[in-house]
Order: structure tokens, then C-alpha cells, then sequence
């Protein structure tokens, strides 16, 4: 199954506009989660059906909506009508395969956004889409699966942490971006140790296992650029953004967001280079440690060379050989084999050809 591409079958042939589900289903029911809150109480919910949330839009002044599970087009659909969200920001919403970005309109802000996490059972990374859609007092946002990085978030509203139950929802919006890219630049530590661990391997004792590291980390690499980069880019968006959402207070923290975010994509770029490089020099000692291996058989074949000519010679089945009847004549043959042995080998001794 391909990692870089969901297929858009379904879509084939459907009207633009139209929310239909693209990618793999991961979880049997959709969950409805919501966080109503300001300065001095909260109340977080589990709802049962999208029709309990008309209860709660005008009870708390700020609200944060939450939903796993994006198969239910009906339900996405519903959450639509309620927040007067365009189909076409619905149809984004339940693509999976949506490209990291932002949409600004006049009264609301749409960014679509990768979450990475490590797979410990395949070694590999995976992601999940998060589509966050911004309103002036209300966060939605939509995930994939249950489970998430947004625990820490969580935990500052429950408890009155920092500044989140005083800001508008705007910031809580900044805390969740800004965790997901916390994230990459952690699952960037993890691989980067992992590759800097290469180069120990690669100079002391090369092996086709370590060639097989290699392009392992280069394709999980390519993987985190495919998030990374667009990711960036959406992020840098949020400088140029000129809307009522987002105010001047709130500002500077998406500014030192985009630094992240950089943080992350240079450390892919870095990486790759640095596997590059040691596939580079993983070629050449594998090609040095060959032309040593070729350069003491050549040694070998060269000196043996002489040595056969002079048994061959020696081994000739003529009675008259002038010294047949040498008394001496096989000690002298040895000598003579001996000495030319010795002769070539401190000639390429003295060339430095070993």
C-alpha cells in the first residue's frame, strides 16, 4: 500500500463540492468531544449526536469542538450546515490526502495540517490529517483517529496553565499548531541520532545492513519532508494573514511558530544531506576494501607468475636439461624461486603498492 499517495477513486466523476471520504478508515464510530470554557469554569463533554451541540454554542464563551473519525460524511455534512461551512471546505475536511495549508475568509480561517507519530510496530512514520476550522469564539477541529499530541492542551485548560482560558480561541488554535510541530522537531531527534549513529558503522565496519539503514532513513526522511515542507509554508502563511481573528496580541506567537516549523524543515534538509554523504562514503570504503581485496590478489597472481614459468620450465619431460644431473639442482631451483619471491615483494614494497 502506498505511504506518499491515497488513491482518489472515490472521487472519480463526483460533482466538485461534493464531501466524499478518501483514505483508510480507522476508526468503527465517529466521537463528538467538546471543551466549553473561559476564565473561571470549563465543562468538557462527550456528546452522543451532532444535534447536542446546538445546547451548547451560546452557553460558554469560548468553545473547542473536537471529532475523531472522518467516514462519516453525514455527520461532517451536519457539522456544516451548523457553522456555515462551504462544501468545498467540507470536501478538504474529509480528504486525507489534503495538502497542509490555510484559508482565510472573512469570518473564519481553515488550515488543514499533517500530525506525525511513530508506528513502533513497523519502525516507520505516520501520519494523520488535522483540519482545524476557526471561528470568532469556536475551534472545530476534525482528526482522523482517536489519540492525538493534544493531551498537554488539555491539561492547561483543565487546570488553568498558562495563558489558554484567558485568550481568545485563536491562541488555543496556536497551542495546537504549535504542539504538532513540537512534535516534528522531537521525532527529529529521534531520527537524527539514529542517523548520526550511521557514521560510527560506516567507518569502522561497513556492512549491507548499514546500506539497508540507509535508504530506510532516506525514504522515512522523504516522508517527513512531504509533511514538513507544505507545512511550513501554511505556517509562514499566518505572517501575512490580515484578519479580525487574529489580533495583534496573538500575532507574535504564530510569528515564533514559523521559526519552529523552520527548525524542522532544515533539520530534514540536513539530514538528508548527511545521508547522502554517507551513502557516499559507505560507497567508497565498500569500493576501498575491494580494490584492497584485488590489489593482494593481483600481488598474489604476479608473484605466483614467475613461479611457474620456473617450475614450468623445470617440469619439462626432456632427457637433456644442462642441469638435470646437478647433484644440487632442486635446492637451486628454490633458491632461485625464493629469492625472486623475495626480490618482488620488497619491489612493491619499496612502489607502496601494499
Amino acid at each position: 500500500m502506498t505511504r506518499f499517495i491515497t488513491k482518489q477513486k472515490n472521487t472519480k466523476n463526483e460533482i466538485p463540492g461534493s464531501p466524499v471520504f478518501v483514505g483508510n478508515q480507522k476508526e468503527e464510530n465517529t466521537r463528538i468531544r467538546l471543551i466549553g470554557y473561559d476564565e473561571n469554569e470549563l465543562e468538557e463533554v462527550e456528546l452522543k449526536t451532532i444535534n447536542e451541540l446546538e445546547n451548547y454554542i451560546n452557553k460558554y464563551k469560548r468553545l473547542w469542538i473536537n471529532i475523531d473519525g472522518l467516514h462519516d460524511v453525514e455527520l461532517i455534512g451536519k457539522v456544516g450546515e451548523l457553522f456555515d461551512i462551504h462544501t468545498l471546505v467540507l470536501e478538504d475536511i474529509v480528504n486525507t490526502d489534503q495538502r497542509p495549508r490555510v484559508d482565510i475568509e472573512e469570518h473564519y480561517i481553515f488550515t488543514s495540517i499533517k500530525m506525525l507519530f511513530l508506528n513502533k510496530e513497523k519502525h516507520q512514520l505516520e501520519a494523520e490529517q488535522i483540519s482545524m476550522y476557526l471561528l470568532k469564539n469556536v475551534l472545530i477541529t476534525f482528526q482522523e483517529e482517536q489519540g492525538d499530541v493534544f493531551e498537554p492542551v488539555r491539561e492547561r485548560l483543565r487546570y488553568k496553565r498558562g495563558r489558554v482560558r484567558s485568550y481568545n480561541v485563536t491562541y488555543l488554535k496556536y497551542c495546537l499548531l504549535d504542539v504538532i510541530v513540537d512534535n516534528y522537531n522531537f521525532l527529529m531527534e529521534i531520527f537524527g541520532e539514529k542517523v548520526e549513529d550511521l557514521e560510527d558503522k560506516i567507518l569502522l565496519q561497513p556492512h549491507k545492513n548499514t546500506l539497508q539503514e540507509i535508504n530506510k532513513y532516506k525514504i522515512e526522511l522523504n516522508y517527513f519532508r512531504k509533511a514538513i515542507r507544505p507545512a511550513r509554508e501554511a505556517i509562514n502563511s499566518f505572517r501575512a494573514l490580515k484578519t479580525e481573528l487574529i489580533t495583534k496580541k496573538e500575532q507574535p506567537f504564530f510569528n515564533d511558530l514559523n521559526d519552529l516549523v523552520q527548525r524542522s524543515y532544515d533539520s530534514v534538509e540536513n539530514y538528508k544531506s548527511m545521508l547522502s554523504e554517507q551513502l557516499t562514503v559507505y560507497s567508497t570504503n565498500v569500493n576501498n576494501r575491494l580494490n584492497d581485496i584485488m590489489k593482494i590478489l593481483t600481488i598474489f597472481s604476479v608473484v605466483f607468475i614467475p613461479i611457474t614459468f620456473i617450475a614450468g620450465i623445470y617440469g619439462t619431460n626432456f632427457e637433456y636439461i644442462p642441469e638435470l644431473t646437478y647433484r644440487s639442482g632442486y635446492f637451486v631451483m628454490w633458491g632461485v624461486i625464493l629469492f625472486t619471491v623475495v626480490v618482488m615483494l620488497g619491489y612493491f614494497k619499496y612502489k607502496k603498492w601494499f
